[in-house]
């Protein structure tokens, strides 16, 4: 029984996994930061691309 507590209290400790958690959260993040600008702007930029489709 000591030998699972020691095994829960080391695998308690361990923060190998945070920081792999950190960065997901961070990607996550950015993307949205990159998405939420890309989508407000969307229909001028559709509007342009038909501007120029229909010159040519």
């Amino acid at each position: 029984m000591t030998n699972f507590f020691k095994a829960l209290q080391t695998f308690w400790a361990d923060e190998e996994g945070a920081t792999a958690i950190e960065y997901g959260l961070l990607a996550s993040l950015i993307s949205v930061a990159i998405i939420v600008p890309v989508g407000l702007v969307r229909d001028d930029l559709v509007g342009i691309f038909n501007a120029i489709a229909a010159a040519l």
